[in-house]
């Protein structure tokens, strides 16, 4: 399968690197189980037939900010599971010898759209009926690949990167996508672009929303001493909950 990761320059920025978050997996209500041989944070009823995948940035599956928001997702009644797509190598801004653009070649999302169906596969042998799935920055392609094959009943994408205007034409289920007022990687007017594909697709719900005065990254890497950008990234948090809550429950699954 071949992949065109236009604007990969764009993601060495320092915005995709921007507040790293201090990993601290003892801080949510969660477990982690592997699934589909990958081991995952879960949190939610097991019992549930609701899911949810949580995709993350270059950061990786222990980030509190994106735990918290799973455990927040799954307190709405969704089975939430964020996988660790990166093996135990989470992308590391010290590591002077491993720059992004280096890293990256480890980690393509290629790869990462691949493990994702491995844990859809399994949410689906424990009955799991309807899935939904969110990704954030680097996340987002691999939950733009799902929608394209129609694997999971509905997609959020939070300031996503390597997405195209191609990608967004080939998507087959209901897509939100939240992109920030200031971002490189996707800047307002290319977010634009995918909303005017979206709105011409008439037999694709979507919602595109740009939030204002914040920058990429800003739904999981926010500064939790910070009131105003706690208040845009719980605004967006709202949307993405209420997206999945009206285009994952009650679906009935053809997977």
């Amino acid at each position: 399968m071949l992949f065109c990761y236009t604007g990969e320059e764009r993601m060495s920025s320092s915005e995709c690197c921007s507040n790293p978050p201090t990993l601290n997996p003892s801080s949510c209500t969660g477990h982690v189980e592997n699934l589909g041989g990958l081991d995952s944070y879960v949190t939610g009823s097991p019992h549930s037939k609701l899911a949810l995948l949580l995709v993350s940035d270059v950061f990786g599956f222990e980030a509190p900010n994106l735990r918290k928001l799973a455990d927040k997702v799954a307190a709405a009644g969704f089975f939430v599971v964020v996988p660790n797509f990166f093996n135990k190598d989470p992308y590391a801004p010290e590591d002077a010898n491993r720059p992004l653009p280096v890293w990256i070649k480890d980690h393509r999302p290629d790869k990462g759209f691949e493990d994702a169906k491995l844990v859809l596969e399994a949410l689906k042998r424990k009955g799991v009926s309807s899935i939904g799935a969110a990704g954030f920055c680097w996340g987002a392609k691999v939950v733009v690949e799902l929608a394209k094959r129609a694997l999971i009943q509905a997609a959020v994408l939070c300031h996503p990167t390597f997405v195209t205007v191609d990608d967004i034409k080939e998507v087959k289920v209901p897509i939100s996508i939240l992109g920030a007022e200031f971002d490189r990687i996707s800047p307002p007017e290319v977010v634009k672009q995918f909303e005017e594909v979206l709105t011409a697709k008439s037999e694709v719900k979507s919602h595109v929303k740009i939030f204002p005065k914040v920058s990429h990254g800003w739904t999981v890497r926010y500064n939790v001493e910070d009131e105003a950008a706690c208040k845009s990234a719980e605004e967006a948090h709202q949307d993405l909950l209420e997206w999945l809550l009206n285009h994952v429950k009650g679906v009935t699954s053809s997977l």
